[in-house]
């Protein structure tokens, strides 16, 4: 303990008082244990090695002295105390130097096993203001590898549940000015009546914020150094002076996708307007805040077979009127495709029936007549803009289709093997074909910051474009899409699809539509056939159109 500091034991709470400043509290026993104990151990006591899994006596006095070393601003003690001294001591003194925490109230709950939950009720204090920041997090305890002693196992996490290795806390001036984003109206868009723009609004305030004219404030954030990531900020000391900052979005639109991904845990959707490529929606029903609507790569499953049919139709190997044969199952190159419950179509039917019915070997059986492995990897970046690093105004990751051969390639055909996509990408593809050409997804005018657009190298051939939005009107209409879209009104098309993902029980429900003027995409994680889960999604979205 340093020199000065007074310890008192009053009532159950472990008080430090360091140059007669109190800097931290501790509840000692009563959130551990239950009881009314008001006696400690000193954490510079010897602390024995052991072995085998750490016992609860071990948890609870490890969880004790490390939180009370961590409460007083004791980063030496605090350090020791964890497996990983090196990164826990400059974390536990960035706690107190950094985000200028003056004084933190540190409870911990009862213990599960090796986990101890605790809250903080933290000071913060930066000149002359002061604020509560109140938050909960966890740590474990485990015993050291090379010392057998039990340690808390380190992770920045135990700081607050927001870090990670590639961000810290800190209090200070803002490094940008906060934002008020409209929408295209001028509607204000604010995190609390839509939660899922949370993290666009970050990114919209880190990269914008300077622009849009507005003056920072005194504020404890969450500072990223991760690539693609934003600040959070967690409290605002002194207010800041906004500036208004104008996207592509629809507030009545983003309030449709903000209650249609309630339906379903891991779910996202995006909206796109066709003819500008103005991002009119984006949501997510995450436990965390990461735009997997944006930054989410898997695979897209059968709605992918919108840019397989654009190829085929471009190469003149199929047209939506001439038979394409759909057996039940397809053998290529040693790998075995079938159809959802293993149908069939009749002799004779037509191309546009094998797509509305997602008929997978109609497709695959095409590939030898293709001979090209690159050929669809070509036609979604020379068409639909895929991988051409989008400039949206936001982070997000672009579409991959590489090039593959045997098994692999023909399960690209219909959205599996190595193509990785995202609900924003197949909104993107969705949204060229209604339109007949590619316009790079935005989600603030080009003109805010002339950032360069990425363009697609042509357009969709004439004759194929109107042929694709037939069959994804036929799909809408009478096909797998029909129940989904059947409430949606004007010019419709859709694309269902169901990827199948490795672990999971059930497949990833994928649906694609469009209705006038507006495109969407869905994915539910685990959700099924497209149809089931994405499709009311996406069709609640297209009618707030």
């Amino acid at each position: 303990m340093r020199s000065g500091a007074k310890v008192a034991v009053i009532g159950g709470v472990f008080t430090v008082v360091a140059s007669g400043v109190g800097y931290g509290a501790y509840n000692l026993w009563n959130g551990i244990t239950g009881g009314t104990t008001q006696t400690t151990t000193s954490a510079a006591a010897p602390r024995k090695a052991g072995s085998g899994p750490v016992t609860a006596e071990e948890v609870e006095r490890t969880a004790k002295d490390f939180l009370a070393a961590w409460a007083k601003g004791d980063e030496a003690t605090a350090g020791e105390l964890t497996n990983n001294a090196g990164t826990a001591t400059p974390a536990v003194a960035g706690f107190r130097d950094e985000a200028h925490v003056s004084k933190a109230v540190i409870t911990p709950g009862q213990p599960v096993g090796p986990k101890v939950p605790f809250t903080v009720d933290a000071t913060v204090t930066y000149e002359g203001q002061s604020k509560h920041l109140t938050y909960a997090s966890q740590l474990t305890v485990v015993r050291g590898v090379t010392s057998g002693k039990p340690l808390v196992d380190w992770e920045p996490s135990v700081i607050h549940p927001k870090l990670t290795d590639q961000s810290a806390l800190r209090t200070g001036e803002a490094p940008n000015p906060p934002v008020k984003a409209v929408d295209r109206d001028g509607v204000e868009l604010t995190p609390e009546k839509y939660p899922s723009l949370k993290p666009v609004l970050d990114q919209l305030r880190e990269k914008y914020g300077s622009e849009a004219g507005g003056k920072p404030g005194i504020e404890t954030w969450i500072e990223s150094t991760n690539e693609g990531g934003a600040d959070q900020t967690l409290l605002t000391l002194t207010k800041g002076e906004p500036g208004t900052l104008r996207t592509t979005l629809d507030a009545d639109v983003q309030a449709a996708a903000e209650q249609a991904v309630k339906r379903y845990g891991e779910s996202s959707v995006v909206a796109i307007k066709p003819s500008t490529g103005e991002i009119r929606a984006v949501a997510n029903n995450r436990e965390d805040d990461w735009n997997a609507a944006f930054l989410g790569v898997q695979a897209p499953g059968s709605t992918m077979k919108i840019v397989t049919a654009a190829m085929l139709l471009e190469k003149g190997l199929v047209s939506a009127d001439r038979p394409a044969e759909c057996p039940k199952n397809v053998m290529y190159q040693g790998r075995s495709f079938h159809n959802l419950d293993h149908f069939d179509l009749p002799a004779g039917s037509t191309f546009k029936e094998s797509f509305k019915r997602s008929c997978n070997t109609a497709f695959i059986k095409l590939i030898d007549d293709v001979g090209d492995d690159a050929a669809l990897g070509k036609e979604a970046r020379d068409v639909f803009g895929i991988g051409l690093n989008w400039q949206t105004g936001v982070a997000t990751k672009d579409g991959s289709v590489p090039a593959e051969s045997g098994g692999v390639a023909a399960a690209q055909y219909i959205g599996q093997g190595t193509i990785q996509m995202n609900v924003l990408n197949v909104a993107s593809i969705t949204a060229t074909a209604k339109n007949g050409s590619f316009k790079q997804p935005v989600i603030v005018p080009r003109d805010l910051d002339d950032r360069e657009i990425a363009t697609a190298s042509r357009p969709l051939e004439g004759s194929a474009a109107q042929q694709l939005r037939e069959m994804m009107r036929a799909t809408a209409t009478s096909g797998t899409g029909a129940a989904a879209m059947s409430g949606v009104g004007g010019d419709k098309g859709a694309k269902t699809g169901s990827a199948e993902v490795g672990g999971q029980a059930d497949s990833n429900s994928w649906f694609a539509g469009f209705a006038d003027d507006l495109a969407a995409a869905a994915v539910v994680q685990s959700g099924g056939h497209g149809g089931d889960a994405a499709g009311p999604l996406v069709a609640s979205v297209l009618k707030a159109r």
